[in-house]
């Protein structure tokens, strides 16, 4: 079942029924300021934070689901209704929902009145532009009432809802013609403040919700709104809010638009207030010794968007940078769901660059911040994409939050770039994962002077190394770090962050993750193996780049050794073994009971193509084809657990089917893919890849639940009660992952640090196609000729002047344009 479709010339999802199977949202916002919207305005905004810097409150785990947001309510004679739907959920004669990149749009109709709401984050901006629009279709005039809503938070996401006996009393606000500002603790150790304005005179304002709702009522029996009548309310603690009140009359036909903008503004320390006597429009204030808000950047951002004509020239430009964006990677292949996938997949690989896993309708944007592994994957479907300064400044942040020894903070705060000591240390992939990040930068942008950058150890700006000495800490933590096994020990966890070999727990108190009740010192992981062997050749590339032939070799020779312990001590007959216990007992095995193959290793172990002379991978992929596929995607692990294993941790606490414990994990069914496509088998990777590319899913909304214009982390396997519904969308390094398996491995545009490798697998439906990619500012366009999709790759140069090595092409001689024709079989 459908609940929208994909509008393909406009780049926009269009849904037409409000009451989605979930909230279906997008994201708004590029640089430091961000909302998340929902398709019915639900949602929140935040500066450069969702923890430290939230400006509107969001309920999750609420009743009903996603009931704040940013509303407009709608009077019409004794007709109440939302544009978006909620929270009147009044029945609408017409509702549409279009999701596109950066900005959302909602149109609705009820009794003759059309509403049209436009919600963006203009380009370089730090606030929300919401631009309404009222239109009368009737023969008669019509007097309305447009009544906003937004409820602040107390800028700390997490004392916001924890530390109720402070925040009732600090709420402070100060209203100045149509614009209302919410200035807590503005007068003690902020520097910032957010404000809600509108482009025109105010028939009434609220700032207290009491006096809004009613402190026995909801959003949907609000006494501002079913009175007609605002309470011109000025918070004074408890829970500030900000709407307007707008009366108009309409004639038939006739129209109005009007422009919100919610938005953050910083001042310096010793120009935060002004006198008094600097008022000059009708002012009220919570508390008159508080000291009144130097609003002088507020009056600048509110006239840069006082018109519609300004909104839009606004909204153009927004679409013009998606264009520019999304030009990097295009690809033409007939194939109308293939060809959508790799558009809206960059989308969520730019929004997930933004985020890493920090707030969605899953994570709730207080306890996580981003995270060290997370952000060094994300990186892979975004660095072609965004300016490699973007790119530059965020693989620093996160190389700063490393430690001496390879080892690095798990999570940092992207507000202070500071680690999160409450998470702290100890996941012993972290380290790999900078020099895959790395690696494919520089492989990407040829900046091979980033090696060469002083980066801090644990952000001490007196104890620097260049970025090439960390990446050398990490790559040796791993020898520096082996078990009994000759493979790397696991510390706390490696990318599944829910086998905890080290935890050793029976308490509910414990968290799983960083509760290490063993001295870590026996158990070990086959997958951390395998990264090592799949990172090195971009390891000992960017050796060689800065002259480091001896480091290059070491490594090569401990590629080597590793690579054999895989195939001695990693290997069970038909797949490879995941991890060893502290006990020694093999994980992953055919003499386990439960969980006797898990995804992790037969993807990473084949997209090392680890044991390739002896016939491993091919083995590992029929065994996952026989044990792990399912008609919804390829499990995380089989049989799940059924009972609770003390020795494994939190992979065995969630029910069978779900999670780790046997869900679909999306994230690592990409390296699958990769590895079927290594192992020579592109058929095998397509029918991998369609059945977990949200657009192929769209038919079965109602099984699948989340949006079917970006991925999902997890869908529930095939043991599961739900089989096929999808949780935690947008965030998940299932963007990246995915987009790499598309762009690098189906399509076959690789970046290499000679130039861009060009080794076309696409399915066998496929006939001809054509791609492009901007790759060193040269656009390449090639054009595929598909005969047999598993053949000799020959390339050729139909126009351009460039150097052809096998699949290797490099433009010469300043040349900006090629075009390429691949014949494939």
């Amino acid at each position: 079942m459908k609940f929208g479709f994909f509008d393909d010339k406009e780049r926009e999802y269009v849904i037409n029924e409000p009451l989605t199977p979930y909230p279906w949202i997008n994201y708004l916002g590029n640089e430091k300021f961000f909302s998340l919207i929902s398709n019915t305005a639900g949602g929140y905004a935040f500066y450069t934070d969702a923890r430290l810097r939230r400006l509107t409150r969001y309920r999750y785990n609420d009743i009903p689901l996603d009931c704040n947001g940013r509303y407009f309510f709608i009077k019409d004679g004794d007709a109440i209704w939302n544009p978006g739907f909620k929270p009147m959920k009044t029945k609408l004669d017409k509702y549409e929902c279009r999701h596109g990149f950066g900005y959302t749009k909602i149109a609705s109709e009820k009794n003759g009145l059309a509403a049209d709401v436009l919600y963006m984050v203009p380009n370089g901006e730090n606030c929300e532009v919401e631009m309404v629009t009222l239109t009368n279709k009737g023969k008669s005039d019509k007097d309305i009432s447009l009544v906003s809503f937004i409820e602040w938070c107390l800028y700390n996401g997490q004392t916001d809802g924890e530390n109720f006996q402070r925040n009732l009393s600090t709420g402070e606000v100060e209203i100045e013609g149509s614009v209302i500002y919410h200035k807590t603790e503005y007068r003690e150790r902020r520097n910032h403040f957010a404000f809600y304005s509108v482009n025109s005179p105010i028939d009434g304002f609220d700032t207290d919700r009491e006096t809004f709702l009613g402190l026995h009522n909801s959003l949907d029996e609000a006494n501002v709104i079913l009175s007609g009548k605002s309470g011109n309310s000025v918070a004074d603690g408890w829970s500030p809010i900000a709407s307007h009140r707008l009366n108009c009359t309409l004639k038939a036909g006739e129209s109005k638009t009007y422009v919100f903008i919610l938005g953050y503004i910083e001042n310096p320390e010793d120009k935060k207030f002004i006198s008094e006597k600097d008022v000059k429009q009708p002012f009220k204030a919570t508390n008159k010794y508080s000291g009144i808000v130097n609003k002088e950047k507020a009056y600048a951002l509110q006239e840069k968007f006082s018109t519609k004509e300004k909104v839009e020239a606004a909204y153009n430009a927004l679409r013009s940078f998606w264009d520019e964006t999304l030009s990097h990677f295009a690809i033409s292949t007939g194939d109308e769901k293939l060809d959508r996938m790799a558009v809206w997949n960059q989308y969520q690989c730019v929004v997930t660059y933004n985020f890493a896993r920090s707030a969605s309708y899953f994570e709730s944007g207080i306890g996580r911040g981003l995270g060290f592994r997370d952000t060094s994957q994300d990186m892979l479907g975004a660095a072609h994409q965004l300016p490699s300064k973007r790119i530059r400044e965020r693989l620093y942040d996160v190389a700063a939050t490393q430690f001496e020894d390879g080892s690095a903070y798990h999570q940092f705060q992207p507000l202070t770039k500071r680690g999160n000591a409450d998470i702290g240390s100890n996941f012993n992939d972290d380290p790999l994962w900078l020099v895959l990040g790395v690696g494919n930068y520089i492989r990407e942008t040829g900046d091979k002077d980033f090696l060469k950058v002083e980066v801090p150890f644990d952000n001490s700006e007196t104890n620097k190394a260049t970025m090439f000495e960390h990446l050398k800490r990490s790559y040796n933590y791993i020898p520096n770090h082996m078990g009994p096994h000759g493979l790397p020990l696991i510390g706390r966890a490696d990318w599944n962050d829910c086998l905890n070999l080290n935890c050793f727990s029976k308490d509910p108190n414990d968290s799983f993750q960083t509760c290490t009740n063993k001295e870590g010192k026996n158990a070990e992981s086959v997958m951390i193996a395998q990264m090592f062997v799949y990172v090195t050749p971009d390891y000992a590339a960017m050796c060689r780049i800065m002259g480091d032939e001896a480091e290059a070799k070491k490594a090569e020779d401990l590629c080597k050794k590793m690579e054999a312990a895989i195939c001695s001590a990693g290997w069970d007959g038909d797949w490879y073994i995941r991890a060893y216990d502290d006990f020694g007992h093999k994980i992953g095995s055919k003499e386990c009971d439960d969980g006797k193959i898990f995804i992790e290793t037969q993807g990473f172990g084949t997209m090392a193509q680890c044991g390739a002379d002896k016939g491993y991978p091919a083995k590992a992929l029929d065994s996952v084809k026989k044990y792990l596929d399912s008609k919804y995607g390829i499990c995380i692990v089989d049989p799940p657990y059924s009972s609770y294993h003390v020795e494994l941790g939190e992979v065995s606490s969630y029910p069978p089917g779900y999670k780790e414990n046997g869900g679909i994990f999306c994230h690592n069914n990409p390296w699958v893919i990769i590895g079927e496509i290594k192992t020579g088998r592109p058929n095998d990777a397509w029918e991998h890849y369609k059945k977990i590319a949200p657009a192929y899913l769209e038919e079965i909304s109602e099984i699948h639940r989340t949006e079917p214009y970006v991925y999902a982390q997890m869908i529930a396997g095939k043991t599961a009660g739900r089989f096929g519904e999808a949780k935690n969308s947008w965030l998940t390094g299932t963007a990246a992952w995915n987009f790499v398996a598309l762009s690098q491995f189906i399509c076959g545009l690789q970046p290499a640090y000679e130039g861009l490798r060009i080794e076309p697998r696409l399915p066998e439906h496929v006939k001809k196609a054509e791609m492009t990619r901007k790759f060193r500012g040269v656009t390449y366009h090639i054009n595929v000729v598909n005969k047999k999709n598993d053949g000799k790759i020959v390339i050729s140069v139909d126009k351009g002047n460039a150097k052809i090595d096998g699949t290797l092409v490099s433009a010469e001689n300043g040349c900006s344009e090629v075009f390429l024709t691949a014949t494939v079989g």
